[in-house]
């Protein structure tokens, strides 16, 4: 006779793997500009607050590897790409809305996940 199976901890185990996954992203700035600094700020400080110890950010900058830059289809800065986990997903222009950022990374803010289980 097979054994039932506990759709709750198959779900607490996805979420918990889920909640282990490694982000790799790569930041297009256009030179070293206020707005590719506000940038560079806003993406690292949602890395640290959701993704400490779970993420790489690797900044280049347009203008000393268009090349790179080409090779995605970058169009504009600043652009952030998630790379991994998959699906690769591209966020253009102000990163400052964290919400937005958050979303598009498919990572839950951390008060919601605090507060999942009253």
């Amino acid at each position: 006779m097979d054994k039932p199976k506990n759709r709750a901890a198959d779900f607490e185990k996805a979420l918990q793997d889920r909640a282990q996954q490694k982000y790799v992203l790569r930041l297009y700035v256009a030179g070293m500009t206020p707005r590719s600094r506000e940038a560079i700020t806003s993406i690292k400080k949602l890395c640290e607050e959701h993704l400490q110890g779970r993420y790489e950010i690797e900044i280049l900058d347009i203008y000393q590897h268009p090349e790179l830059a080409s090779a995605q289809q970058v169009i504009a800065a600043p652009t952030l790409i998630k790379e991994l986990p998959l699906p690769l997903r591209k966020f253009i222009g102000s990163l400052s809305d964290e919400g937005r950022i958050l979303k598009g990374l498919d990572v839950q803010p951390k008060e919601r996940i605090a507060c999942g289980h009253e």
